[in-house]
């Protein structure tokens, strides 16, 4: 560390511990001066997978069994891991210690790729952050579901059907969701990480804590295997094919970060070289949430068995303590009114942006007008942000409301995200920036991994479209379901 700083020193370039002025709180591109370490970038790594993907770990398992189950979350790690590497290298560019910062993912592949692939990576992350809105809208809505019901449980014995429709929660979430998109910079807010870190964790503890007790109480005999369900027996051979390839998705939605590692990377300050603090932090990040994927996914199986929920926490295979399912479940949707912001901004600000260079003269779309709120002081209101935000919210719950499938979802989430934005383009972005040789070894299996995990999402995605499609045979839209 102290090698690679002197040598820094030595050479005849701006580094990045001073800036242009000479001024000793401002980085090398003009910023207030970065803070962030490796405990900072771990925790926020850590705070950014760990999410609902969780929910569903034990159904996953229970597709593939104690063998391949396993595997595959290993899998997905290490290749996550591997990739995100590689994008820590890409930070700066042309050189990963000595070049311009990029602020963004998207400005990443901008600087280093450009044009065309460019535009495939603002597509397939806006398609990513349109899905996790609308994902986000039925899970938030199917916990808000679970709480009505754990409580009917309770009173009226497990017997009870307790049907409840998850319309009027996607309603309600909806409405809370247009409020807080008119407030200006709401995903800026510090509180916003602190509060999803907290319920994230809250609700993955109380579910792995929850199977830990059910596992050590015995309860009912629950049955398990090697190859997780059984042909024949749990699912037919066509279901089996399907199911574990929507698992495989469901796996890949969990290790879905990589949209924000640049972001983090972004924090970090100058000394050490940003790209080897967050090539460690990477490594503390991902041991520590495969470390709680295994145990959740694999004592939820333990828990469940062949009969896993699709989302351990609301399919009930919990009971009692009611209020502690109840608490649980609080924290999902909580976590979720919050995680929806997040990730809606970043498409309000590009429909916003392009629509004020686009109407660059109507006053419908240019023009604040400033309201005096109680208690609030001076809101500046927008017509065409109103409009358009409110707009987009009751798409996405429409949508919700017309596929209420959690773990079908889910899959097709993770499988249409993962390759592009976790394998391809980080392994593009290094081959360039290392002008690596083509056809080269390190060249060749770089170029198998990315087709390799290519095959992997096109056939988990098939999954879970397939799992959509039954799942909609029997639907009955804006019915009250068990």
């Amino acid at each position: 560390m102290n090698t690679d700083q002197s040598q820094r020193n030595n050479m005849d370039i701006e580094t990045p511990e001073t800036s242009a002025d000479g001024s000793k709180n401002l980085d090398d591109d003009g910023r207030p001066k970065r803070t962030g370490t490796l405990v900072s970038a771990s925790a926020h790594i850590i705070t950014a997978v760990i999410g609902s993907g969780v929910l569903s770990l034990a159904w996953a398992i229970a597709q593939m069994g104690w063998v391949a189950g396993p595997v595959v979350l290993f899998a997905f790690s290490f290749i996550t891991y591997f990739t995100s590497t590689l994008l820590a290298d890409c930070y700066r560019s042309p050189h990963p210690l000595h070049g311009n910062r990029n602020y963004t993912y998207s400005q990443v592949v901008k600087s280093i790729l450009g044009g065309r692939k460019f535009q495939l990576c603002g597509l397939a992350q806006y398609i990513n952050l349109v899905g996790v809105t609308i994902g986000y809208t039925i899970t938030a809505s199917i916990s808000m579901v679970a709480v009505k019901r754990s409580n009917c449980f309770h009173k009226h014995g497990h017997q009870e059907k307790c049907y409840t429709s998850n319309n009027p929660f996607m309603i309600l979430f909806a409405c809370i969701q247009i409020v807080l998109s008119q407030i200006p910079n709401f995903h800026k807010l510090s509180w916003l990480s602190i509060v999803a870190a907290i319920m994230s964790f809250a609700y993955s503890s109380i579910g792995l804590g929850l199977s830990i007790a059910k596992v050590a109480t015995g309860g009912k005999h629950v049955k398990t295997s090697l190859t997780g369900v059984q042909v024949g027996v749990d699912v037919t051979g066509s279901e089996k094919v399907w199911r574990t390839f929507q698992a495989i998705g469901d796996i890949a939605f969990a290790y879905a970060y990589s949209n924000v590692l640049i972001e983090i990377q972004d924090t970090l300050k100058s000394s050490p070289p940003e790209n080897k603090v967050m090539k460690r932090a990477s490594l503390i990040g991902i041991l520590t949430t495969t470390l709680f994927y295994v145990l959740c996914g694999t004592l939820g199986y333990a828990a469940f068995g062949n009969n896993a929920p699709g989302n351990f926490l609301t399919g009930f295979g919990f009971y009692e303590p009611f209020w502690l399912i109840d608490f649980a479940n609080v924290c999902i949707a909580v976590h979720l009114v919050g995680a929806y912001q997040v990730f809606c901004q970043p498409i309000f600000g590009f429909v916003e942006s392009w629509s004020k260079e686009k109407w660059s003269e109507t006053k419908f779309v240019n023009v604040d007008h400033a309201v005096k709120l109680p208690l609030c002081g001076t809101y500046n209101v927008n017509f065409f942000r109103i409009v358009w935000r409110t707009t987009y919210v009751i798409i996405t719950a429409v949508i919700a409301m017309l596929f209420p499938f959690f773990n079908d979802f889910l899959g097709l989430i993770g499988s249409l995200s993962f390759w592009p934005l976790t394998v391809y383009f980080p392994i593009e972005m290094y081959i360039k920036q290392s002008k690596m040789k083509k056809l080269s070894f390190t060249w060749t299996w770089l170029k198998i991994l990315s087709w390799v995990c290519l095959i992997v999402s096109i056939i988990s995605a098939a999954g879970s479209i397939q799992g959509l499609a039954q799942d909609l045979k029997k639907y009955q839209p804006f019915k009250a379901t068990q």
